[in-house]
């Protein structure tokens, strides 16, 4: 609804050409799904419908893991970063080559050398069968509520300004996904995450060029965000309370994006679908170029935004809501001349959604089989074993669109829900960082680590929800709005609420921060930093409580299960320093299980028990 005193904006609606563009996008990745059911005789296999019988090139391989968390919130959210506080976002391109090298030579080697299927077979093995089945079952409750969000929150940003219902919208998207996930397997997903890749480039690629078109060039994009505060690249404030400064940004963002690619079951799975650890490495490295043209393209967007917007912002006028609905807004006002264009960006949007969902469907239906179902159904054959697999993603599907209907009850809750998401990730790369890195940790340690972890990780996240961190913002102008009367227009920042975001809800102009001191100190901690606190807490608590219940012994430790850190980092040192460094952990078999005969290797052959201490069963 328009605030008093503005003229109401035309804003155009989807036009059938649009709907046509969009139905085109879905055409094709169902049929990429129906493809992959029938070419070489289907997916019989759970090898073949999970891992792709680990056949996969490289290439598609980089695209989906770029895909598979490059969602609809960042379709939508990066840019309506950069439009209300600016450019400090871009920098997680730093974050992500660091992430790249820590995961494809800490944990990539780890997982992919053991064969498994589920990345939390690893926590038995390292551990204990309750360890494994805690990080299991904490997984599947994220995924499912952040696949929900993740088809809801588009479907209702998008209604707002193209007209489109969002219910069918989400039921066309949700069915369809589901379809084609179930039918295809991991081929499917790869192949549908690639074209879909190549839609939200398009995309974005639409408004940049228009926008720009339309602006006096990119020139003059970039002058008028230079003289509106948005560009920030650096800023070395040590506060912690600071959002985005480059210490949250460069190490909270480092550990938060290495949860996702380092040791998430959706990433660890495409990894699994090459035949060589070295293969797998490069799909990491394109997967970082490749993020950073996505945060890139994004970036410009919201230059766009606010060079377009400048003098008339749309959520103080109440054009629009909320800030996810900026880019649906500025596609119907530069793009709707040439009829298919809108029906390109909400294909952009939508391909970015599918990406996510799809990921999540077919690393959920893994992990419910390979933790659960195989460890209480043990004598069924691989046919049932697949159809299994299969069933599994159905009913997560289902269970996705019941999440995405809950979460159109949430109201306000719903951005808390995605900051939540953000905080599970924490505590499960501690417990991998404590298995793989530590040969010391025992199960004890790993229960008491995770347990502790995810209590203070929580206290924070749902204090700085219930006692919301005041947040400096750029100035944003109502100077240029059409208005109803101009005698009544003299609309101030101070006067006119309200700027909303993925964590925040805050007023304009100043802010008397009358909250108690907990949650001026502590609650008011950067997002970015929840990961860091889990995994630091994991590892302390992890590693006392594992020598106060009796440590493991490095020595009866199976060399597969920890990755020589030192070996990697310290590469140049003489070969006795780094035995040194190893802490006793064997390395006299490594180099023989590395030399195995690929095709042995790619059978995935579990590990055989061997005597371990300080270890918890059950």
């Amino acid at each position: 609804m328009v605030n008093p005193g503005f003229a109401p904006r035309d804003i155009p609606l989807f036009s059938i050409p649009d709907y046509v563009v969009f139905a085109i996008m879905l055409a094709i990745c169902t049929g990429i799904g129906i493809y992959y059911a029938c070419a070489g005789g289907g997916q019989r296999t759970t090898r073949q419908f999970l891992l792709a019988d680990r056949q996969m090139q490289i290439l598609p391989v980089a695209m989906s893991l770029l895909a598979s968390f490059m969602s609809a919130i960042t379709v939508l959210g990066t840019p309506a970063e950069t439009y209300v506080y600016g450019t400090m976002y871009f920098m997680f391109c730093i974050s992500y080559l660091i992430m790249g090298m820590a995961a494809a030579h800490i944990y990539m080697p780890v997982f992919f050398n053991l064969g498994v299927t589920s990345a939390y077979e690893y926590l038995e093995r390292r551990f204990s069968k309750g360890v494994r089945r805690v990080g299991s079952a904490t997984f599947i409750l994220q995924m499912v509520m952040y696949m929900g969000i993740v088809l809801y929150a588009p479907s209702l940003a998008l209604e707002a300004v193209t007209g489109m219902n969002v219910w069918a919208a989400v039921l066309s998207l949700g069915i369809i996904c589901t379809f084609y996930t179930t039918i295809g397997g991991m081929k499917a997903v790869l192949w549908t995450d690639t074209f879909q890749v190549c839609v939200m480039v398009a995309g974005f690629l639409a408004v940049i060029i228009q926008g720009c078109h339309q602006l006096g060039g990119i020139a003059e994009v970039w002058k008028v965000n230079y003289e509106g505060g948005r560009l920030e690249f650096f800023n070395f404030d040590v506060d912690p309370r600071v959002r985005h400064s480059s210490w949250s940004v460069h190490i909270g963002g480092t550990f938060m994006w290495i949860a996702i690619f380092g040791v998430n079951q959706a990433q660890v799975q495409r990894y699994l679908t090459v035949d060589k650890l070295s293969r797998a490495q490069i799909a990491l490295y394109l997967n970082v170029v490749g993020l950073w043209l996505i945060v890139t393209l994004a970036t410009l967007c919201g230059l766009v935004l606010y060079a377009f917007y400048k003098d008339c912002d749309p959520i103080v006028a109440g054009y629009i809501r909320t800030s996810d609905q900026l880019m649906p807004l500025i596609v119907m006002e530069i793009l709707s001349w040439l009829p298919g264009l809108p029906g390109l960006f909400v294909s952009c949007v939508f391909a970015g959604a599918l990406s996510t969902m799809s990921s999540g469907l077919n690393s959920l239906s893994a992990v419910t089989l390979e933790d659960f179902v195989r460890s209480y159904k043990k004598d069924l054959t691989e046919a049932q074993y697949t159809m299994i697999s299969k069933i599994l993603v159905a009913i997560y599907g289902g269970l996705m669109m019941l999440m995405a209907y809950v979460s159109s009850f949430l109201g306000g809750i719903l951005q808390a829900a995605l900051s939540i998401f953000g905080m599970i990730g924490g505590p499960l790369l501690g417990l991998f960082t404590l298995g793989i890195l530590f040969p010391w940790a025992n199960a004890w340690g790993a229960y008491a680590g995770t347990a502790t972890s995810f209590l203070l990780v929580f206290w924070v996240g749902i204090g700085a929800q219930i006692y919301k961190p005041p947040v400096n913002k750029p100035p944003i102008s109502v100077a240029g709005c059409p208005r109803i009367n101009e005698t009544i227009s003299n609309v101030t920042m101070s006067t006119v609420t309200m700027v909303t975001d993925m964590f925040t809800t805050t007023e304009a102009g100043p802010v008397v921060d009358d909250r108690p001191d907990i949650a001026k100190y502590w609650y008011s901690m950067s997002y970015l930093y929840y990961s860091v606190i889990a995994v630091l807490t994991v590892l302390i608590v992890g590693l006392v409580v594992s020598f106060i219940t009796g440590a493991q012994d490095p020595e009866e430790l199976d060399p597969r299960l920890i990755t020589p850190f030192f070996d990697t980092v310290c590469c140049c040192f003489p070969e006795r320093w780094r035995a040194k460094l190893r802490c006793g952990v064997p390395q006299e078999d490594r180099e023989l299980w590395m030399e195995k005969d690929a095709e042995e290797f790619e059978q995935g052959l579990l590990l055989k028990e061997i005597p371990r201490r300080g270890t918890a069963e059950g």
